[in-house]
């Protein structure tokens, strides 16, 4: 059976762990009422940086996986972890030879009970990600749900996650993704600068992840956990009070 240390999240803030942030900031968004924290970032993460991270993380109890991008960065004692792989990528590294790679070299160190596949669909072409990993990220919307598709129904991964880190995404898109997917995971992350636009993205996606305004605009990236999170408790509680 496959890891589901994911399952239930709406809500997760997403750490760089080659962007300083202070104590205070940190305090915040770890007793935010956030469901998780997730660490990991585009370039520049190594695993000393990574380790320091985790470790502050680590004296509260909310639940913090990490992004495995390089298996010289895999450092222990995270609840979870995801390998992502970039579904529009056109460097078959990025797809499947890293992996390939790390397998043989780490394969009988990586603790599998707590690994997922993680297949990104990578939306914004001035992004660090699709630069990095040469995604073609300027696709049609069906050739975007196709790619979803490819990703959800033939090879069955776990998880979906739609990028357009930087930029807020086609809310109509996402929605569309969503519908035709038959199990994986939607996780949704991109310029979700504050509460309006998480509420939107929390509206389609399973999860919704926010980052770069952690840095920027503290207040407005913890109002998001209530826009996510808030919703989902009054709907349950209606659904409660009607049985």
């Amino acid at each position: 059976m496959l890891p589901s240390f994911y399952g239930s999240w709406r809500h997760v803030f997403k750490l760089d762990p080659d962007r300083e942030i202070d104590d205070a900031t940190l305090d915040a968004v770890c007793l935010s009422g956030t469901d998780a924290i997730l660490v990991g970032g585009s370039s520049g993460v190594t695993f000393d940086n990574t380790v320091d991270l985790m470790s502050r993380i680590r004296r509260y109890e909310v639940p913090c996986a990490f992004e495995l991008s390089d298996p010289s960065c895999g450092v222990p004692g995270f609840d979870g972890y995801f390998i992502p792989s970039v579904l529009n990528t056109k460097r078959s590294e990025w797809l499947i030879g890293h992996h390939a790679e790390a397998i043989r070299d780490f394969g009988h160190l990586l603790p599998w009970e707590s690994i997922v596949g993680e297949a990104y669909l990578v939306l914004n072409p001035d992004s660090t990600v699709a630069r990095l990993t040469g995604a073609d990220a300027n696709l049609a919307a069906d050739e975007a749900i196709a790619y979803a598709q490819v990703a959800d129904r033939l090879w069955r991964m776990p998880v979906l996650y739609v990028e357009y880190s930087g930029a807020f995404g086609d809310m109509a898109l996402l929605k569309r993704i969503k519908q035709g997917l038959k199990q994986a995971h939607l996780i949704y992350g991109g310029g979700i600068d504050g509460p309006d636009k998480a509420a939107q993205a929390a509206e389609s996606a399973d999860t919704v992840v926010v980052g770069n305004v952690i840095y920027d605009n503290l207040d407005a990236a913890l109002a998001t956990v209530e826009a996510v999170l808030r919703p989902a408790a009054k709907e349950q509680a209606h659904v409660f009070r009607t049985r």
